[in-house]
């Protein structure tokens, strides 16, 4: 068997086993496997073959992993989309109390539910969303 063949094998090996932890410590060890099985076309011993593996995953983790997993856990929270719509004026369309109700927001229907547990809206008021929870649009009274 052609030795790229067996670092291209170790390469995907690396890159499933990633899969399962989700760490991106393992995909760079498979991008340095899969270097060195570039590097095994042009170079013949194993050593070279073994340093390219040890180099490019060493920069790898020291420089790709920490961008990558900035970039995924940057996360802002709340869409953008959704954020838009905090202080909108919405109509309900059926009863909202503390565990029910919808509103028409933007043209579509949200579940919804006041601001105030104690608030109760009837169907055909006008209402104002205070923020998003998930799926639901939390809303008060216009007044």
């Amino acid at each position: 068997m052609p030795v790229a063949l067996i670092w291209l094998i170790a390469a995907l090996a690396l890159a499933g086993a990633e899969a399962l932890t989700g760490d991106l410590f393992l995909l760079m060890l498979g991008g340095g496997a899969l270097a060195a099985a570039g590097s095994s076309l042009v170079f013949d011993d194993l050593w070279v073959q073994g340093a390219v593996f040890l180099v490019v995953s060493i920069l790898m983790l020291a420089v790709v992993r920490p961008v990558l997993r900035r970039h995924f856990t940057s996360g802002e929270g709340m869409p953008v989309p959704a954020k838009a719509l905090e202080g909108k004026s919405a109509l309900v369309l059926d009863r909202v109390a503390r565990h029910e109700g919808q509103v028409k927001l933007d043209g579509e229907i949200w579940s919804a539910r006041p601001a105030n547990d104690d608030d109760v809206y009837e169907p055909g008021d006008h209402v104002t969303v205070v923020h998003i929870e998930g799926a639901t649009a939390v809303v008060q009274k216009v007044v």
